[in-house]
């Protein structure tokens, strides 16, 4: 029987994730909780811009902004 993408996700708790949200930027971060939505709660998240990581700590993601989101 194969995996649902949200059990995948569901394994990766605390490990790193990397989400791509669909204005474009992608965040990383240790995922700690899911619920079916795809919301995603992320501890030590940052956002690359340009050549920087920008430190945004602890953030909660939407599920609808998501385009697809994977355990690094």
């Amino acid at each position: 029987m194969t995996d649902r993408p949200i059990d995948v996700l569901d394994r990766a708790k605390g490990k790193k994730v990397m989400v791509k949200l669909k204005n474009g930027e992608e965040v990383t971060g240790i995922l700690r909780a899911l619920d079916l939505h795809l919301n995603l709660w992320l501890d030590e998240a940052e956002i690359q811009k340009n050549d920087m990581k920008i430190r945004l700590g602890n953030v909660l993601v939407r599920g609808d902004t998501i385009v697809y989101a994977s355990p690094v």
